[in-house]
């Protein structure tokens, strides 16, 4: 007899949603966690990023409280007391979570675990046998070769979370999801923020009309941006670091209070044994197959580790998915292309399916449908009117394809967006809901619309 049904690795958003699912379902679980419950989404990553950006949006949105006639004294902005709320939301979110893997009877051990074989984990001393093991380490911040992070000059999102402090000016290395992020939290509190990015456009994987707002969005705030550009030198001098930049061969050189390194993820494989579970490492990613297995019998690889779409809600579905495959109930397999985006600077960014140019490369006879929130009456009564939302359908079928939001909580958006494609809705079917007045959702409605030259609105 196993001592376990399932040991779970790792206690961030996939392994404790896998834990939860894995014990509802009668099996006897361990989760495992040799930091702390709630991983870096919840501890250094989503949840304290995202009451940062609150605390940045109210600032702005008192900076124009002229605009709606309402007129304030001086504003003074205290970074470190926004700082402390966000620790405060994470504490508050971390017991939350201990307290479901409780009230769902998950067994859980604190310390470091190492897969001895694909029936046996040892966690800090103690064997434990088990029928079957679910991998969810997730991934740190890559660091660049040749880069050395002091954590005072140059930090990766994690020390840049946890320090109070605002820098005077900033260079920030990659213009992803992390990178664009921080660079309207800083510029919000005043610093003056180059963001580098080596590809084309900034946020390189979403559609290219999104990122060309975004882009006309942060010049006007005062962000400066390089594009198709490279770092070929950091040198670090009196508690200031000197950048130079490379730009085809034009170089450009000056001095920052911080360097924020934010080029990607590097997953937490090493010395948890995961070569004693017949595990193939592609890229650094540990290969699963569709049913998340690593060696195609009892061993799970779940969210960022296995590479497929680093993001926390993603891990939390394949946790389920991997716990009901253990149960045996053949649960559906997810499709990766339906997964939700969110970028969550302001204006936010949210997307799901292809791009434009994805469809069109894979064949598909396109229509795309657009609607500016300049045109939406809920909009304009709140003044946010920056952005619009893009659908990509197919022109024959109508078959949602993708849709690319930019604008103010445009994130709150995707949950029909999602609803549609699970449903293999189509364009004209977005386009007949009816939508109560006045909401945001409408400019998805006229967008849909649209993709068959029916907007209302425009």
């Amino acid at each position: 007899m196993s001592d376990y049904d399932v040991v779970v690795i790792g206690a961030g958003p996939g392994g404790y949603v896998a834990s939860i699912r894995a014990s509802q379902l009668g099996l006897k679980t361990l989760c495992v966690e040799k930091e702390t419950i709630g991983g870096v989404c919840l501890n250094w990553g989503c949840i304290p990023s995202k009451t940062l950006l609150r605390n940045a949006e109210i600032l702005n949105l008192v900076k124009r409280a002229g605009d709606f006639g309402i007129t304030v004294g001086n504003i003074r902005a205290d970074y470190a007391k926004g700082f402390q709320r966000s620790r405060e939301v994470v504490g508050r979110l971390t017991k939350g979570v201990e307290q479901l893997l409780i009230k769902n009877a998950v067994e859980f051990r604190q310390g470091a675990a190492y897969i001895d074989n694909p029936n046996q984990v040892t966690v800090s001393g103690e064997q434990y046998t088990t029928r079957n093991v679910i991998v969810a380490t997730g991934a740190r911040p890559k660091v660049p070769e040749g880069v050395l992070i002091d954590g005072q000059i140059v930090m990766t999102s994690l020390e840049a979370i946890l320090s109070d402090i605002v820098p005077d000016r900033v260079a920030i290395i990659g213009a992803g999801a992390i990178g664009v992020e921080f660079a309207y939290l800083y510029q919000s509190y005043g610093s003056k923020v180059t963001l580098i990015e080596s590809m084309s456009q900034i946020l390189p994987k979403e559609d290219e009309e999104i990122s060309k707002a975004l882009s006309r969005s942060f010049r006007k705030l005062g962000i400066e941006m390089h594009t198709s550009t490279s770092v070929s030198e950091l040198v670090y001098l009196e508690n200031k670091g000197r950048i130079t930049l490379d730009s085809q061969g034009t170089k450009k050189e000056f001095w920052v209070d911080r360097v924020l390194v934010a080029t990607g993820i590097t997953p937490n494989i090493e010395n948890i044994g995961i070569e004693n579970a017949q595990a193939h490492i592609t890229d650094g990613f540990v290969s699963v197959d569709e049913n998340l297995l690593v060696n195609g019998k009892n061993v799970y690889a779940i969210g960022d580790i296995n590479g497929r779409i680093p993001l926390a809600h993603v891990a939390q579905a394949e946790g389920v998915f991997a716990a009901e495959h253990i149960a045996g109930l053949a649960p559906q397999q997810l499709d990766y292309n339906a997964m939700p985006r969110a970028v969550y600077c302001n204006p936010q960014i949210a997307s799901i399916g292809l791009t434009e140019k994805e469809a069109t490369d894979k064949g598909y006879s396109v229509k795309v449908g657009k609607f500016p929130f300049l045109a939406n009456g809920k909009s304009l009564t709140a003044d946010e009117r920056e952005g619009f939302v893009k659908i990509v359908g197919e022109a024959n079928t109508g078959e949602l394809l993708g849709a690319h939001l930019i604008g103010h909580e445009v994130t709150e958006l995707l949950g029909e967006l999602s609803l549609t494609r699970a449903l293999d809705g189509t364009t004209q079917e977005l386009g007949g809901l009816v939508k109560a007045h006045p909401s945001a959702s409408e400019v998805i409605k006229e967008a849909a619309l649209a993709t068959y030259e029916s907007a209302l609105h425009i």
